[in-house]
């Protein structure tokens, strides 16, 4: 079977991951989470306090990083974010990561890092990658490009449920201030901003089913079961 590549993009809440993940299984591809690369990067700099580190410095932490996705079998499980040989998953995902990624992941010389291994995946078999610039940087050429947004009531809204279930209790306002400022800042960063690709399928998931977006989706992947 020839390679077969999609590309999902869109602000930190729409649902990229979990779309991308039920998306994968479904298709039989490997899914990559681009984000979960700059997060795992964030959580290694953070560690070792390396934030305001110079770039030089810097390239050669980043070509010692060892980041591995290792699946999981079953619908939407996607699998387990691996920082050398330790787990990360759950730990990527704490508000300490959520407040310096963005930041992170604005430098060039880990944006750059962070492209070259993504673009490697796509050389070796079918893949549903998820981020902020597959279909614009990374993928420009993938074969089908999704753009997937949603409300920022709701995208605040989903984001305490899944800080709740680490044991994290950001009020929803604050939720809602977080993702306005993200938005503002990964839409106009100078290096691989947040965009829409020209030819990219936009989805609103604001008051949509996980099912609901997998069915719209479907229809621009005829083999993917509804």
């Amino acid at each position: 079977m020839k390679k077969y590549i999609i590309a999902i993009d869109g602000p930190a809440g729409s649902g990229k991951s979990t779309i991308a993940k039920f998306l994968a299984n479904e298709l039989g591809f490997l899914y990559i989470d681009s984000g979960a690369m700059y997060r795992a990067v964030t959580l290694y700099m953070l560690e070792r306090r390396l934030l305001k580190l110079a770039d030089k410095k810097l390239k050669k932490h980043l070509q010692k990083i060892k980041i591995d996705f290792r699946e999981v079998r079953g619908k939407g499980q996607g699998g387990r974010v691996c920082l050398g040989n330790k787990d990360v998953t759950s730990k990527i995902r704490s508000s300490s990561v959520s407040k310096y990624v963005s930041e992170v992941s604005a430098l060039k010389i880990v944006r750059e890092e962070m492209v070259k291994r993504q673009k490697e995946f796509g050389k070796h078999e079918s893949i549903v990658m998820d981020g902020r610039d597959i279909g614009t940087q990374v993928f420009p050429h993938a074969n089908l490009k999704i753009y997937l947004t949603a409300a920022v009531a709701e995208r605040a809204r989903r984001r305490k449920k899944d800080m709740k279930k680490l044991g994290e209790d950001d009020s929803l306002s604050e939720l809602i201030r977080q993702i306005y400022a993200r938005d503002a800042y990964d839409s106009t960063r100078k290096i691989s901003p947040l965009a829409k690709a020209q030819d990219a399928i936009v989805v609103d998931s604001t008051e949509l089913s996980v099912k609901g977006v997998l069915n719209k989706i479907s229809l621009f992947v005829p083999h993917i079961k509804r």
